[in-house]
């Protein structure tokens, strides 16, 4: 297209799985340099900048996709549906990146369009960051630089068992940015065209840990359904009030790892879940890539969406 302090508890081992992953992908995809595309749509959220951050805002590209980096001003992008279309639901997207960089076009405008073109206004959360190196040279190296997988399961271990964590990581910045896209379009809903009622939440990888993260500790957002696609899997304590999830992953993610912890907390919960593990995809593949049977996931949540009742108009 053009387009000219709180705690990680629940979602802890999801950011070295996927700085692990970022060696693959670095390995597979040579990084370009991209200048800075206008934004002229983006609003500001006012939420602050990022301590320790010494490097501006940076884009590169990568399998064709731009991505961002050292992002320390979040900003909202409204992507509203065409008039005389709009059915009152409004989800806010939240890309991936290991918290590192955000994948903008893959896990962010391109299904905020395909969201907005169901009817849905869709708003890209482009969210607060860690630091990376400043230049791009330093930043490949350190992509590229060895890792430790990631553990298997042990032999005989049940799936659910849940992997060990690391040390808790602050989401402070993130969840911060996250509350306050939920309440622009609280406070812009009638400009809009969103029912307050029907707001839902959908991330991608890391994305889909923020929305995991939003969902247990949040204080002011009410959701009222999340999309946590290809996130971390073990299990977690559910909030009384949490809202019906659907949830998706393929079995040669390797944030999988035969875990479906997250799903059944839900169940015991007794909270509506919906759950699709398909049999390839990877990791990172938004909309879809060719020959997956994972493609058609954005199909089924749309279904999903319509048959909940959460896309029809009151």
């Amino acid at each position: 297209m053009t387009y000219t302090p709180k705690i990680f508890t629940l979602q802890a081992f999801l950011f070295c799985f996927l700085v692990f992953a970022s060696a693959a992908m670095a390995q597979d995809g040579t990084i370009h340099p991209l200048e800075t595309p206008a934004e002229p749509r983006a609003i500001l959220l006012g939420t602050g900048g990022v301590d320790n951050q010494p490097a501006p805002e940076t884009w590169f590209r990568q399998w064709g996709d731009p991505m961002a980096r050292n992002i320390s001003t979040a900003t909202l992008t409204p992507f509203l549906p065409e008039p005389g279309k709009a059915n009152g639901a409004a989800v806010i997207v939240a890309p991936g990146g290991g918290f590192s960089w955000l994948s903008m076009g893959n896990e962010g405008w391109e299904v905020a369009e395909a969201l907005a073109k169901q009817g849905i206004a869709a708003f890209v959360l482009k969210y607060r960051l860690n630091p990376t190196p400043e230049s791009l040279e330093d930043f490949t190296e350190w992509m590229n630089r060895p890792r430790n997988p990631a553990p298997a399961p042990s032999a005989g271990s049940a799936p659910s068992t849940p992997a060990p964590r690391p040390p808790q990581r602050d989401l402070s910045n993130q969840l911060q940015d996250a509350e306050a896209a939920y309440a622009m379009i609280i406070s812009r809903a009638e400009e809009w065209g969103v029912d307050t009622d029907r707001i839902g939440m959908i991330g991608f990888s890391a994305g889909a840990g923020l929305t995991m993260h939003s969902t247990l500790h949040s204080k002011t957002m009410n959701l009222a359904f999340i999309g946590p696609i290809y996130g971390g899997m073990g299990p977690v304590e559910v909030p009384k009030n949490a809202p019906p999830m659907f949830n998706v992953i393929a079995t040669d993610d390797f944030l999988f790892l035969g875990q479906t912890g997250v799903i059944e907390s839900w169940y015991k919960a007794g909270i509506p879940v919906e759950f699709h593990l398909y049999q390839n995809g990877g990791h990172g593949f938004g909309l879809g890539n060719p020959n997956r049977t994972s493609n058609r996931w954005f199909d089924a949540f749309i279904y999903w969406l319509e048959v909940n009742k959460f896309l029809a108009e009151k």
